[in-house]
């Protein structure tokens, strides 16, 4: 089974969120998903180590999701064990008073991975189609311009040799306010609680129309969105590990060639 295949938002393909199950496992219990995972993660790791080396390409990851739709826990357990000196992860919150003095993509360009390396983006350029779209932070004439802007500036990335992989982390609204239930009952998770997250439940359904719309105009073939089913924590981990690890296969990256005649070293 190709999670690739399975999961992609289909160019062209208007989503339906209510179309995929956000619980789903298919073929996989826990201890088999995890064993699957581990293998995945060594994979990843040499082909990590040949990116860098090669240092002619770059890979771009995305991830989207609702409140406690698990971005963090997907960085620390799928890319936890990459190479700091090759994989680095931005977070965007709320734009600065320099990003906005910009147009809404410089703060995201300046933090698209060098040749060599994985960027990761927590949350994206995406959230100029999301929550300033939920919230009418800007009117519609501004934000509805952003679709293309977006796709005009993913296809620029992948002129430059910038591979992208983009992941929705798909959570049943019951998943997150058992998440949110957790954050409050368990000390050790009192600081990921927010009042503000709590709020934004109550718009649970225009932010689930956003991201259709978003997901629905913005995957393509070099670009392509994937909605994960992420209710369960290890079947999210396997899912985006697989997707990488062919992803990054099928860039068919190679060691360079060494700038000199190797056998011509005499070592004494």
């Amino acid at each position: 089974m190709d999670l690739r295949q399975r999961y992609i938002v289909k160019p062209g393909k208007k989503l339906d969120l209510g179309k995929h199950d956000p619980d789903e496992t298919p073929g996989y219990d826990k201890k088999s998903a995890k064993a699957k995972t581990k293998e995945y993660s060594d994979r990843l790791k040499e082909l990590e180590y040949v990116l860098y080396a090669e240092n002619r390409r770059s890979l771009l990851v995305v991830l989207q999701a609702i409140d406690a739709g698990g971005k963090d826990g997907a960085i620390r357990h799928v890319m936890g064990p990459l190479n700091p000196q090759s994989c680095r992860v931005t977070s965007f919150k709320t734009p600065t008073e320099e990003d906005l003095a910009h147009d809404f993509l410089w703060r995201v360009h300046r933090a698209v991975p060098r040749h060599g390396q994985i960027g990761i983006f927590n949350r994206s350029h995406y959230e100029d189609v999301l929550i300033v779209r939920v919230h009418n932070l800007a009117p519609k004439k501004v934000w509805s311009r952003r679709y293309r802007q977006i796709n005009d500036f993913e296809r620029l990335l992948a002129d430059s040799n910038t591979t992208i992989v983009k992941f929705f982390l798909h959570i049943s609204k019951d998943e997150q306010l058992e998440r949110f239930r957790a954050r409050l009952e368990d000390p050790n998770k009192h600081w990921k609680a927010s009042p503000a997250d709590f709020e934004e439940r109550k718009f649970w359904d225009d932010y689930m129309a956003a991201f259709e719309e978003a997901l629905s105009r913005c995957s393509h073939k070099h670009a392509p969105w994937y909605v994960i089913p992420a209710n369960h924590k290890w079947f999210r981990n396997l899912a985006i590990s697989e997707i990488l690890v062919r992803t990054m296969e099928g860039m068919n990256l190679k060691f360079p060639e060494p700038a000199f005649d190797v056998s011509s070293i005499v070592l004494e």
